[in-house]
């Protein structure tokens, strides 16, 4: 350090650029190989070798006095930067990105907390119990051996976060047996480096270039301190330089990769990393065109709907054919959630053999950036050859060791929700609310339709209260034109509708979409009319992930339902009982699709949910609690849905209300009300399994 910032110190900063460039070929020739007349300020510096200073291409800005200075300034400061992480890396080279760069890769780097959720259950947990169980000279040796032996890979290795703190981990294991096999005597004469793992175990792949320059730098910066650690163990010195070439972590497009030419399967133990975060809807068309061609094994995989994470499963789960590789991978959480269960795992459970052997289930992901990826994970290993211990972890670090663990990562038989599109016998239709695609033109606010209705007192009859989600969750008031059966006559002399008609015409005659340039021709109605003549139970199409129960209810026929809710007509409180009950959902919560974290309710998580066979008693019951929700309810005139189902707003009454609606629910089904709520979707699971046989 010192002799750099001499060096340094001697030019303005405009020369700097040229210094630096001149430094780094020095480092990267042998010292015979050096011009004899090369200046004493640069003999000084070694050689370094392992590529880290061969690329002549790379690109050095120029420097102002400001930046020389706080260059300097940190080079002669007294601080120990042998001690930095070398995970920081990554960090560092996520915030160089831009925003869209980010998001278009999925890219989100890792915490050390993080990393250990994936390695520690994956192999670093076993690897320390066995050195616990070494208990002679022999036992530590062929320890040693072993996890020199062993090899890893990230095929989405980034600036390789996962790879330096595995290999960290690993020489601290390997650290230990070194202190119990030479204790702090100086290794004299003969020297014999007592380090056998190396930063040649571990292997990558990595689409952007410069990341892949950081992640080898990052292990080799790793190497060095682990052998600083070592040094004062075994009380011994070696000179680190000149670095080993390290050509491990290879540039390229993972899944376009043949992972063997990266290293044989046989050769391999392990496969780990968080491949790219990147929603299906969000793929470039190159990422669809990754996915097309992975998938083509596999051609009844609804694969097109899956998270682009999916395929490094689906790669893993090719490459680990035939050997005893174990993987563990981090992915958004959508991977065990709703359609993507079935169109993922199914294939991989039946075709692949996979089985899970550990996992995290939901919980929110940090970086170690400063611009935090707030997304919600999830932490599953997999193998071929399975284990005896299946472990669920909990976000306290216990676990529950299971029978099975499922694509829902459930302690539950391999069971696949089908997602039905019509109900089942005996089951009343659910259907979406009416859709107006209208421009906005039919809809009135409450002030529009007071003085319409001033102006012309016919108006009142078809001027109806409409309610959306937003409507019915947060108690807000919106109006619209209902057309739908009344005469011309009523309306064709007002202006203020016919010149609303016409803007309703233009807007359709305008859409790419045949079917709404057809209903140009009835701008009076709205394109897909399905509102019931009877009462109707709402159920909100989407709804916050923080509410432990949905907000359902009653509306009046004449007030008109609108597409972003599912509804159905003439619901009996019965019904209303079972879907408001915390048994639907947990359910829900396990089956429904996202948007973003937010539950997204489908016909189809009502049409594959098992109803119970209640008694008489137990079916009144129900019916009795439910109508105390809605008495509950009634208590609040002036709370909107949002404020009495809020995670701390929810008055005790409807608390109360709701609780005994759930045991009476749980009685139905003969759940014990000591049944955790995976213990249920366990047992549902089961269920829907018998009825779908």
């Amino acid at each position: 350090k010192n002799e750099f910032h001499d060096y340094l110190a001697q030019y303005p900063a405009k020369d700097i650029r040229r210094a630096l460039i001149d430094l780094f070929k020095v480092m990267d020739t042998k010292p015979e190989n050096r011009d004899p007349y090369l200046a004493d300020d640069l003999k000084v510096f070694p050689y370094v070798n392992g590529g880290l200073f061969s690329n002549e291409n790379i690109e050095i800005p120029q420097f102002t006095d400001e930046i020389k200075n706080l260059l300097l300034a940190k080079a002669s400061e007294d601080f120990d930067w042998s001690e930095i992480s070398p995970t920081i890396f990554g960090a560092v080279f996520e915030s160089t990105l831009n925003p869209e760069t980010r998001r278009s890769g999925g890219m989100h780097y890792t915490s050390i907390e993080n990393i250990h959720k994936v390695i520690d259950p994956l192999f670093l947990n076993q690897l320390g119990h066995e050195f616990d169980a070494c208990t002679t000279k022999k036992d530590l040796q062929a320890f040693q051996d072993k996890l020199a032996s062993l090899t890893f890979f990230d095929p989405a290795c980034g600036s390789g976060n996962f790879l330096t703190e595995t290999y960290v981990s690993l020489r601290r294991l390997e650290n230990k047996v070194i202190s119990k096999l030479q204790g702090p005597q100086m290794v004299m004469g003969d020297f014999k480096n007592p380090v056998k793992v190396s930063i040649h175990q571990f292997y990558g792949i990595e689409i952007n270039d410069f990341a892949v320059s950081v992640a080898t730098t990052a292990l080799w910066i790793a190497e060095l301190q682990m052998l600083r650690e070592t040094e004062r163990i075994a009380t011994f010195e070696v000179d680190p330089l000149p670095l080993k070439t390290y050509h491990n972590i290879h540039e390229g497009n993972a899944l376009r990769l043949d992972w063997s030419e990266v290293i044989a399967p046989e050769n391999l133990n392990y496969i780990m990393g968080n491949p790219p975060f990147v929603g299906h809807q969000h793929r470039t068309l190159d990422q669809q065109q990754d996915m097309d061609v992975l998938y083509a094994d596999i051609a009844d995989s609804n694969y097109g709907k899956l998270d682009y994470v999916c395929a490094w499963y689906k790669k893993a789960a090719d490459y680990m054919q035939g050997t005893s590789i174990r993987a563990a991978l981090v992915s958004t959480n959508s991977i065990c959630q709703g359609e993507s269960v079935i169109a993922m795992w199914q294939p991989l459970f039946e075709k692949k053999h996979i089985t899970i052997d550990f996992a995290w289930p939901t919980f929110q992901w940090d970086s170690e950036s400063s611009l935090k990826a707030h997304v919600h994970c999830v932490i599953v290993g997999f193998s071929t050859i399975g284990t005896k211990e299946r472990r669920l972890y909990n976000s306290d670090g216990t676990y529950k060791q299971c029978q099975n663990i499922n694509g829902y990562l459930l302690d539950a038989p391999n069971v696949f929700v089908q997602s039905r599109s019509k109900a089942p016998k005996g089951l009343p239709e659910m259907t979406k609310g009416s859709q107006p695609t209208d421009g906005g033109n039919l809809f009135l606010t409450e002030d529009e339709k007071n003085a319409l209705i001033a102006k012309y007192p016919t108006t009142q009859q078809f001027v109806k209260q409409f309610v959306g989600a937003e409507e019915f969750i947060n108690n807000k008031k919106r109006y619209c034109l209902w057309l739908k059966g009344v005469s011309p006559t009523l309306y064709s002399h007002i202006p203020e509708i016919t010149d609303r008609l016409k803007a309703v015409r233009e807007m359709r005659l305008a859409s790419p979409t045949a079917s709404v340039k057809r209903d140009a021709d009835i701008p009076m109605l709205f394109t897909q009319i399905r509102q019931p003549e009877t009462n109707y139970l709402i159920i909100p199409r989407h709804s916050s992930e923080t509410r432990r129960y949905i907000p359902i209810g009653y509306m009046n026929a004449d007030v008109i339902c609108g597409d972003a809710n599912q509804m159905i007509a003439d619901a009996s409180i019965y019904m209303f009982g079972l879907l408001t009950s915390n048994v639907h959902m947990s359910w829900m919560r396990v089956v429904c699709g996202r948007l973003e974290m937010r539950y997204r309710y489908s016909p189809a998580v009502y049409y594959d949910f098992p109803w119970p066979k209640p008694t008489e008693v137990q079916k009144a019951k129900i019916e009795q609690t439910a109508q105390a929700i809605l008495d509950a309810r009634a208590l609040y005139p002036d709370c909107s849905l949002a404020e009495l189902y809020g995670e701390v707003s929810m008055p005790p009454e409807l608390v109360k209300a709701h609780q005994e609606n759930d045991k009476a629910v749980m009685a139905a089904y003969g759940f014990s009300t000591k049944m955790t709520e995976s213990e249920c979707v366990a047992r549902l699971l089961e269920m829907y399994q018998e009825l779908t046989r």
